[in-house]
């Protein structure tokens, strides 16, 4: 075959090989499909609860989310309160701790990328076999005086080691990590407003038990002058022991009542004083009084897309998925030949007499390696798939916090309206109980009514003015609730 065809069926063979080269290269490095999933935003425009007859939506712009919490809360002792919880809290200084694991995670990954530089000193003796070339030349320099230890060798100096990030492997890596420090300085805000808000709803529950003590206690003192006024009814032949012993059994129940709610009460306090990592043994200071009259408004919910930077869980989950995408692409970068270069400079020598004489002392080296996996492929590749499944699930678990923070907004949101509702029928029926109480009295000292109807009468009204607390209660922790939906209470 003469030179002009070898040269022709050369640059042939090259040619094809330019062009399957793409090729071979998607299927070596990409061996994988794999079906990447992507994030869906698929919220409604605006909030549409479910509307009562008489009442008017109105659609803000601004959500109260943005509101402080101590703007938002306006008892002093609640603010405090807080504080104390925001300084103690041992689950808050957790995650603080947790942040500073993730920060040192970041510095780790960013230190891989980086050159490796250091510095030695060391020494050491290798005596050859005298049948070597080695040995024959250790001794021709002995028997000559040249040298009187030649095996033994002192070096000093720095060295560098670099694994270059050609593909972005770890710097992809790197960036991970930061998505994950950002990720948990979300779980420290949404700590903080699960705390907030937990402690807010406690507090005006400890002030909604102290209302229904004071309840308690004005009807014992009703019921007992009831019982002394039918014993004596009875003293007189006006009434017989059955009714005495109903009206003594009433009021014992109401006396009953009354230790269970003192206990609810020291409950209440220390799970305060457990949020908020104190030891006190004096009591939570509150305004009690003030609880029935707070006024209940309705928030601003502004719009569904306002979650996407107001609710802490879902910027968690935001930054979880970023972190596992990364993860993923620095995974895939794996079957990617990867370039290391080492380098080193110094000074060597017999003995350290030897050492700092330039330049016959001084050495240095340089290297440069190009490696590529072929037998351990099938463990990044199982690598690859697992980082592709662990960003499809945090999208998943993002798409479902997403979903949830919008349903939790449009169940706040209604749960208000009706329980302003609720508390405006249940506070018409204690004033009337209240009007029944009067007339049920004055029919029973004129023998016009039983006193089974004054006793069913002075019951109704005792349990219509406990729902009417509880309901209170409802509705206050309704607009506490609705302020955490939307994304409030870490600001």
């Amino acid at each position: 075959m003469d030179r002009k065809k070898i040269v022709s069926l050369s640059t042939l063979i090259a040619f094809m090989g330019v062009l399957q080269a793409p090729v071979f290269a998607r299927s070596f490095f990409h061996p994988l499909s794999l079906l990447e999933r992507k994030q869906t935003f698929n919220v409604p425009k605006t909030y549409h609860p479910p509307q009562l007859p008489d009442s008017n939506r109105i659609d803000a712009i601004d959500s109260a989310a943005s509101v402080n919490w101590r703007h938002f809360f306006s008892d002093p002792y609640l603010v405090t309160l807080i504080e104390t919880a925001l300084a103690n809290n041992q689950e808050f200084n957790t995650a603080i701790q947790d942040i500073e694991i993730a920060a040192s995670e970041v510095k780790a990954r960013q230190g891989e990328y980086l050159p490796k530089v250091g510095f030695g000193a060391g020494a050491g003796y290798i005596r050859p076999s005298e049948n070597t070339p080695e040995g024959v030349l250790d001794t021709i320099i002995e028997e000559r005086r040249i040298v009187r230890n030649p095996d033994f060798n002192l070096n000093m100096g720095p060295s560098l080691t670099w694994e270059v990030d050609i593909w972005r492997r770890l710097r992809n890596a790197k960036e991970a990590a930061r998505q994950r420090m950002i990720a948990q300085y979300e779980v420290r805000n949404f700590l903080i407003s699960r705390l907030v808000t937990e402690i807010a709803k406690n507090y005006y529950e400890l002030m909604a038990l102290d209302n229904s003590l004071k309840i308690l206690d004005e009807n014992i003192r009703i019921q007992e002058a009831a019982f002394l006024k039918m014993q004596a009814l009875k003293q007189y032949a006006k009434a017989n022991q059955l009714a005495v012993n109903r009206f003594e059994a009433q009021l014992n129940k109401t006396r009953s009542q009354r230790w269970i709610t003192i206990q609810s009460i020291v409950e209440k306090e220390n799970r305060l004083k457990f949020l908020s990592g104190v030891y006190a043994e004096g009591p939570i200071l509150r305004h009690s009084d003030q609880f029935m009259m707070m006024p209940v408004d309705e928030l601003q919910t502004g719009v569904p897309s306002q979650l996407l930077q107001n609710r802490p869980d879902i910027r968690q989950a935001e930054a979880q998925i970023k972190a596992a995408k990364l993860d993923l692409a620095s995974v895939k970068k794996q079957l990617y030949p990867n370039l290391t270069i080492t380098a080193g400079t110094g000074f060597s020598g017999f003995s350290p007499a030897l050492w700092f004489r330039a330049p016959q002392s001084l050495l240095w080296n340089a290297t440069a390696n190009t490696t590529m996996p072929l037998l351990n492929r099938k463990a990044i590749l199982a690598g690859i798939q697992i980082a592709n499944a662990r960003q499809t699930q945090a999208i998943l678990d993002y798409e479902q916090t997403l979903l949830k923070a919008y349903t939790d907004v449009l169940i706040q949101q209604s749960n208000i309206r009706n329980m302003q509702q609720a508390f405006e029928k249940k506070k018409r029926e204690v004033v009337l109980l209240d009007e029944a109480i009067v007339i049920a009295n004055s029919l029973f000292k004129y023998a016009k009514a039983t006193y089974v109807e004054v006793l069913l009468t002075q019951e109704e009204k005792l349990d219509a003015e406990k729902e009417l607390v509880e309901q209170k209660m409802n509705l206050v922790g309704s607009r506490v609730n609705l302020y955490r939906a939307l994304g409030g209470g870490w600001r």
